[in-house]
């Protein structure tokens, strides 16, 4: 609040005087701002706590699953012949000689005996065109009525809308002359079908069929079929293609894949310390700077960072061959980092067994036993539950912040308050001194006259 002739009846700089007294009033605000942003920079930090502590939990949590240590490499020493996985697949080696391939059943309709029809020429009669796939209970019978006016194109149609799996279409041979062909969608002698011809339809005649066949291997000396080229359950967890016909045995062999483990476990080791470096940055002082962290001196944070540093011990009461991080090259440096000795990793990747052991073993009833991806898993599940500590201490800390503002409010008001109050306290004060002076004014022009008529 300001008003432009609060002064004028005294003298005074009254707007400095407030200003000043204002000011003096506000000194309270600067330590809270000042705290408030404090406070606003933990609440940051504690969100890449969070961030980086569900990246961690996200890799751990893999690392628990048996899909993190079954994967496989396939590799066949003939390129006409490829693995691929379809589940859990054991390593183990397979030799594979491709005696027949898989083929479908092609027939072609044309003409009396081998002759051809002209093109677009009808059939001159009626009758039934029967279509017979499957066997058994599978087998499926169609019976399509064929008309006089019909040509190749139209049955080829009325086929292709019988839904029974079997192609049409009509070839036109050099001559111009057309024949219709049918060919079953699959491959395999399950798919193979017959072609009944009313006598009527003298201008139809069954010629030259190409037969379904199965495709057929011997895999480590045992003859296997497959309705189609590719191999889907003969293998567990797997399946192979094969595009031609061997001569000799070609060697299709599975491995573990423990590139891919390899990387699973850095990305662990990275994830910790990355998390690992936010902490210790946030909480440490450097007696150089005379600088703290962030969170130096927080009892959340230090316990938080003591906790994941001990879960990197290993498995507590396991028995196993790997027990601990160090014995597959994985050891703590100065400052609580992980480091990787590769060459003690890929020992300890000769038998995943005990390496899956190592970080997937459940906890037994007494908690004990539990892997080192397990026992992080647990804890990074309960850091980030809706009422876990990261939740917990930043829902403080905004509290803490919600309250700073409030007191801030406070400082302001009462700044706003006083402002007001010396304004009106000045103001009456200038109404008084306009007063006295005019009267000191009066009296004195009226000791000069006085003076005068005296004279």
């Amino acid at each position: 609040m300001a008003i432009s002739s609060a002064g004028i009846g005294s003298g005074l700089d009254v707007a400095k005087i407030v200003e000043q007294m204002v000011t003096a009033e506000k000194i309270p605000l600067k330590k809270l701002e000042s705290k408030a942003e404090g406070i606003q920079t933990q609440i940051s930090t504690y969100g890449e706590i969070k961030s980086l502590t569900s990246k961690l939990g996200d890799i751990v949590s893999k690392l628990t699953r048996d899909s993190a240590w079954n994967g496989v490499n396939i590799s066949s020493s003939n390129s006409t012949i490829s693995g691929s996985m379809t589940g859990i697949a054991a390593p183990g080696t397979y030799n594979i000689q491709v005696t027949q391939l898989a083929q479908a059943q092609t027939t072609v309709v044309g003409g009396a005996g081998a002759a051809a029809l002209a093109k677009d020429e009808t059939m001159g009669a009626s009758g039934k065109l029967t279509l017979k796939k499957g066997v058994g209970a599978n087998e499926v019978v169609k019976a399509l009525d064929i008309s006089s006016s019909d040509t190749l194109t139209k049955i080829a149609a009325k086929v292709n809308e019988a839904g029974m799996g079997i192609q049409a279409s009509v070839v036109t041979d050099v001559d111009g002359k057309e024949r219709l062909m049918l060919r079953s969608k699959d491959s395999g002698t399950g798919n193979s079908f017959t072609v009944g011809i009313d006598p009527a339809l003298t201008k139809l005649g069954q010629t030259n069929s190409q037969l379904a066949q199965n495709a057929v291997v011997k895999l480590n000396g045992v003859t296997v079929e497959s309705n189609s080229n590719t191999f889907a359950n003969t293998i567990p967890g797997m399946s192979f293609s094969v595009s031609e016909i061997t001569t000799n045995s070609a060697t299709m062999t599975v491995k573990t894949d423990t590139e891919a483990i390899k990387k699973s476990l850095q990305e662990f080791v990275d994830a910790y310390n990355e998390l690992n470096d936010l902490l210790s940055k946030s909480t440490k002082y450097t007696e150089e700077t005379k600088t703290a962290g962030v969170l130096q001196g927080d009892s959340a944070t230090v316990s938080l960072q003591n906790t994941l540093r001990m879960l990197t011990q290993g498995i507590s009461g396991s028995t196993g061959a790997l027990t601990r991080l160090s014995d597959i090259g994985i050891q703590m440096r100065e400052g609580g980092g992980l480091t990787v000795d590769s060459t003690k990793l890929d020992k300890g990747l000769a038998n995943v067994d005990d390496l899956k052991a190592l970080f997937a073993n459940k906890a037994n009833s007494m908690g004990q036993g539990g892997g080192v991806a397990v026992n992080f898993k647990e804890v990074t599940d309960k850091l980030l539950a809706f009422d876990g500590t990261l939740n917990s201490k930043t829902d403080s800390l905004e509290r803490t912040l919600k309250s700073n503002g409030a007191e801030q409010d406070k400082v302001n008001k009462r700044a706003t308050t006083l402002e007001e109050r010396l304004y009106k306290q000045y103001s009456a004060l200038d109404g008084k001194m306009s007063s006295l002076n005019a009267l000191n004014s009066y009296v004195s022009q009226m000791v000069t006259t006085w003076n005068k008529s005296s004279s």
